[in-house]
């Protein structure tokens, strides 16, 4: 079975950005609370955005990197917790948006903070099955929806925004990755919209104990399937929930601080946008060269899990759209 490589990427952030001092006029904290515990310094939320003008966004930039007309995208996924609609799904809206042809799968699938990597999974599987080439994987999420702004202990947590990246199926060098779920409503969960209590509401402790569980087994996984020894790989591109989690996990496998790569001081947890959007920083900052090896991992709500090798093949566009050097 073929496997999967990334050749672009791309990301969308609402216009309004909130520093941690902004979010004391909503609860008792402060910028030192906040960042102390769980790494973040800011992040947006959406006014006038929508999921879609986000996810149209982030993939328009993919495109554009990859140099391909929306006219070559095969399939087109969309991870995601806060669809505008609960019917048409995302994806069905971007069709029309990007005006990418009518002929190819879209739809969205929710897998939570973990999402994304699914979605990787799923595209592959299914470029293998229809014999396709180019797939469009986007994370998006609006969190500020359906969060209680009178909850400290998840109001500080979440941002919107989207990241989105052309995906092209890779012959020969098969897919290695992690796929699991553990079913615990209790630990995370949103009843959404329409319902007596709509937002996120988080067991902390509990969601502390299932990350640091499954991500350093689902990186152990993807060491032993891959063949690639820990030390080998260049960085980790692991779900932004938490800079303890990551940081915890990182000095019990003794993986050099460097590799385990972040972004949450500027966006916070963007559920299944986390992963694209720090795959996009890392584009952008240069990290992605011909080569390089990461190890992309995902957990949260469900409980879900989620990991997949990646190998880029060539260097990936940054910033102005063009080969960082």
């Amino acid at each position: 079975m073929d496997g999967i490589r990334i050749i672009s990427t791309g990301k969308a952030l609402p216009e309004r950005k909130v520093p941690n001092a902004k979010m004391s006029s909503y609860v008792e904290t402060s910028d030192e609370w906040i960042s102390s515990r769980t790494g973040i310094k800011a992040r947006y939320f959406s006014e006038k955005e929508t999921s879609l003008s986000l996810s149209a966004d982030a993939a328009r930039q993919a495109l554009e990197r990859a140099g391909l007309s929306s006219e070559k995208i095969d399939l087109c996924i969309v991870a995601t917790i806060t669809p505008d609609y609960a019917t048409p799904s995302v994806s069905c809206l971007l069709q029309k948006e990007l005006g990418l042809r009518e002929d190819i799968p879209c739809f969205d699938i929710n897998a939570a903070c973990s999402g994304f990597v699914y979605a990787l999974h799923v595209a592959a599987h299914m470029m293998n099955g229809t014999g396709s080439r180019h797939a469009l994987v986007i994370g998006c999420e609006q969190l500020s929806r359906i969060l209680d702004l009178k909850d400290r202990s998840t109001c500080v947590l979440f941002g919107d925004g989207a990241g989105a990246c052309v995906a092209e199926r890779a012959p020969g060098i098969g897919i290695c990755g992690v796929l699991g779920a553990q079913g615990d409503r209790d630990a995370l969960h949103c009843c959404g919209q329409g319902r007596k209590d709509p937002f996120i509401r988080m067991d902390g402790r509990a969601v502390f104990r299932f990350a640091v569980t499954k991500l350093e087994e689902t990186l152990r996984e993807l060491e032993r399937c891959s063949g690639v020894p820990l030390e080998k790989v260049d960085y980790f591109a692991c779900h932004q929930a938490n800079e303890r989690i990551l940081r915890h996990v990182q000095r019990k496998m003794k993986i050099p601080e460097k590799k385990m790569v972040t972004c949450i001081a500027d966006y916070g947890n963007t559920s299944g946008a986390s992963i694209p959007i720090l795959l996009d920083e890392m584009a952008c900052r240069g990290l992605l060269k011909k080569g390089t090896k990461v190890f992309a991992a995902g957990f949260g709500g469900g409980l879900t899990y989620a990991g997949i090798y990646l190998e880029m093949d060539r260097d990936l566009p940054g910033a102005e759209g063009k080969e960082t050097s």
